[in-house]
């Protein structure tokens, strides 16, 4: 059960929204400031442990410092009135933290139930003015929501005159969505099995659930050689849903990968697509695989396979297969920005008949720098290295339009690409500098 919003005094550069908020995913102005507790769980028999857990968001201008207390000393209230104090103890790595801009941290104790503890439990922590709900009658839980045997009452309108406490009649009761007390027993099966479709889900929902983006997604134009435009989609497919989102297991973070670019000739009879390259791929990919204690470093990493084709025969066929291997090194800035640097390094096996010196002209790293505003501007850079000085360097810039008069959705995207390689079937050609103008869904 969640805690209630509380708020407690911080130091000055403090100021982390209320957790409950967070959990509950209500708006809370950016003037409130505090530190909230929650319990992991709404029930637990006496003797079995349960964790605290702390979040802290800075919404200052400053990055926010904090050491989190080695213990807590929590206070059980019983439905009798007694009380039994216990001590929790933090269950996180490093104590000390520190908190970018416009972000959050998490920390979290561990405490045992006390073996007295019996039915609905109050949990405070002393010297904090928070209060937390724990049922320790042991056994299964309730089902969530189900209606009580007991009438719905009148008990006012939040800044209306005073309710009558009398018993609100049934068709009040049903415009409210809940049942008469006579029906708990069809409702609480019914809020049973609708839980269980939505932990099935359907297939758009769970295809939904599972696909992201990937590499960046983009449409912009040019007129360098004759009006041109070049485009990309692209997105990952998780294979397996982890069991808890916040800790996916090894397997959990298989995805397949699709990415398709082409360069369309806009200014040649008919309009034809210059090339087009097909890239699907399965990999394995991990956002954060380490993580300083402050959260300002982490690294995440993607490996697997990648075949690239432009789904073409004859002379102008041309097809790629490697295996890849991309750490990513990450910088948090205190005003909300993030630094990458993201090498990939790759390993051709079984090229096409058509372009085995492909390695000689793209080279086996792609050099990747970016550097990202939250919901600001967007900065990155390829570098790709060849044989006998072939070289191809690509620059992007993105900048949200939702901050421009226009109000609406994706990047304005600026591309700039000169070398080797634009295309997978003119790999072995050089191509003049181009500069494209136009939208990006994902920069």
């Amino acid at each position: 059960m969640d805690s209630l919003p509380v708020r407690r005094s911080v130091p000055a550069r403090l100021r982390p929204l209320l957790a409950a908020c967070l959990a509950a995913g209500l708006f809370c102005p950016a003037a409130q400031a505090g530190l909230t507790y929650r319990l992991d769980r709404a029930q637990a028999a006496p003797g079995e442990t349960v964790r605290i857990e702390g979040v802290l968001f800075n919404d200052g201008d400053s990055v926010a410092d904090w050491t989190a207390p080695a213990q807590l000393i929590l206070q059980w209230r019983g439905a009798d009135g007694s009380v039994v104090r216990t001590l929790a103890y933090l269950d996180t790595a490093s104590p000390s933290l520190s908190v970018p801009v416009n972000n959050f941290a998490k920390v979290a104790w561990q405490a045992v139930v006390p073996p007295g503890a019996r039915g609905l439990q109050a949990l405070a922590i002393e010297g904090e003015p928070v209060m937390m709900a724990l049922d320790a009658g042991g056994g299964a839980p309730a089902v969530a929501a189900a209606p009580a045997d007991a009438p719905v009452i009148d008990a006012g309108r939040p800044g209306g005159p005073p309710g009558t406490g009398e018993p609100l009649p049934p068709a009040a009761v049903a415009q409210a969505s809940a049942a008469p007390p006579a029906a708990a027993g069809a409702a609480a099966a019914e809020a049973s099995g609708e839980r269980v479709a939505r932990a099935n889900g359907s297939a758009f929902d769970r295809f939904r659930n599972n696909i992201s983006a990937y590499e960046p997604i983009y449409f912009d134009a040019g007129n360098r050689g004759g009006a041109n435009a070049r485009f990309q989609i692209s997105f990952k497919y998780r294979l397996f849903t982890p069991d808890d989102p916040q800790d996916p297991g090894f397997f959990d973070r298989i995805y397949l990968g699709y990415t398709q670019t082409a360069l369309w000739d806009l200014a040649g009879d008919s309009r034809p697509f210059v090339d087009t390259t097909y890239n699907p791929s399965l990999f394995w990919h991990s956002d954060r695989l380490w993580e300083s204690s402050g959260q300002r470093w982490f690294m995440g990493l993607t490996s697997g396979v990648g075949h690239s084709s432009n789904g073409k025969d004859g002379d102008d066929s041309r097809s790629v297969n490697e295996v890849f291997l991309e750490p990513a090194v990450n910088y948090r800035f205190d005003r909300g920005s993030t630094l990458s640097f993201a090498p990939r390094f790759r390993k051709y096996f079984a090229p096409g008949s058509d372009n085995r010196d492909y390695a000689d002209y793209a080279g086996h790293v792609d050099w990747k720098l970016r550097w990202a505003q939250d919901d600001g501007l967007v900065l990155s850079a390829l570098y790709r290295q060849g044989d006998s000085g072939r070289r191809a360097t690509q620059l992007e810039a993105a900048w949200p339009l939702s901050r421009t008069f226009l109000r609406m959705n994706g990047y304005l995207h600026v591309q700039y690409f000169n070398g080797y390689g634009e295309t997978l079937l003119g790999y072995n050609q050089r191509n003049d500098s181009q500069v494209r103008i136009g939208l990006s869904l994902v920069p």
